[in-house]
C-alpha cells in the first residue's frame, strides 16, 4: 500500500460512510495474519480455528444474546502493504443463520495466492480501522489483530496508533508463538516477546488486551477466550 493510499484510509476514518441505522452493540473486525510465515496447515489451523470459536457453545450464546441490538462481524486477512482480502464481509448476527453462514465461509475459504513475505502490520491496523469506521450505529466498535512476528514493511504500528486514538476504537491483539514443540521452553520466552511488542505498538484504548495462542495449535482456545472476554463483559454491562 502506497503512502497516499494509506493516508486515504486514515481519512476516512474521519468521514466515515453511512452505515445501517438499526443500532448494533459492537462492531468487530477481525484481522488474521496471512503473511509469509505463515504456512499453508497454520492458515487452515487459523481460519479452522476461528470458525470452530465462533462455533462454540459460550461464544454462540454471547453473540445471539442480544438479537434486537446485534454485533456485527467481518473477517479479513492481511500480509503486505497491499495485501489485504475480506473474507467475511460485515455481517449483523440477528441469528442462527447469519453466524452459521459466516462459519461455513471460514470453513472452506481457499488461500487466494501466495502471500507477500512482509508484515504489515500498521497498514493492516489502518485497514480495520477504516473498516469499523463505516458502523456508525455500532455502540462498540472492537478491531482484533492476530499476528505471528512483527512488522518489519510500511509504517510502525506505534506511528498509526495516535491517527486512530480519536476515532473510539478498541484494538485487541492475538499473538501465536512458535508452533514447533522441538523449541521446547523457547516457545514461552518468545511468545513474551512478542506479547510486549503487541502491547507496546498495536492494542489501543482503556480495556485493550492481548491473548496468546502458544502455537496455531492452540489458535482455537485462545480465540474462544478472547472472544468471551470481548462479548461477554458488553452483554453483562447491558443487562
Amino acid at each position: 500500500m502506497k503512502r497516499a493510499q494509506l493516508t486515504a484510509l486514515l481519512l476516512a476514518l474521519a468521514c466515515p460512510a453511512a452505515a445501517h441505522a438499526a443500532p448494533c452493540r459492537q462492531a468487530l473486525a477481525l484481522g488474521l495474519d496471512v503473511s509469509g510465515s505463515v504456512d499453508a496447515r497454520e492458515y487452515r489451523l487459523q481460519l479452522g480455528g476461528l470458525a470452530a470459536a465462533l462455533d462454540s457453545t459460550p461464544v454462540r450464546a454471547a453473540l445471539l444474546a442480544r438479537p434486537d441490538t446485534p454485533v456485527e462481524l467481518l473477517v479479513y486477512e492481511w500480509s503486505g502493504p497491499q495485501d489485504q482480502r475480506i473474507l467475511v464481509p460485515w455481517t449483523r448476527v440477528t441469528g442462527v443463520l447469519p453466524l452459521d453462514t459466516a462459519i461455513t465461509t471460514l470453513q472452506t475459504t481457499l488461500r487466494h495466492a501466495e502471500a507477500a513475505p512482509g508484515t504489515a502490520l500498521g497498514v493492516a491496523m489502518a485497514y480495520g480501522a477504516q473498516q469499523l469506521a463505516t458502523r456508525a450505529s455500532c455502540w462498540r466498535k472492537t478491531l482484533d489483530i492476530s499476528g505471528d512476528g512483527k512488522s518489519n514493511l510500511g509504517p510502525r504500528p506505534r506511528s498509526i496508533k495516535p491517527r486512530l486514538a480519536t476515532s473510539g476504537l478498541t484494538i485487541n491483539a492475538l499473538v501465536i508463538g512458535a508452533d514447533d514443540p522441538a523449541t521446547g521452553d523457547a516457545r514461552q520466552g518468545e511468545i513474551a516477546e512478542l506479547s510486549a511488542y503487541f502491547s507496546a505498538e498495536v492494542i489501543l484504548g482503556p480495556d485493550a488486551f492481548v491473548e496468546t495462542a502458544l502455537g496455531f495449535e492452540d489458535y482455537t482456545a485462545a480465540m474462544t477466550r478472547k472472544l468471551l472476554r470481548e462479548l461477554d463483559g458488553l452483554v453483562v454491562s447491558m443487562n
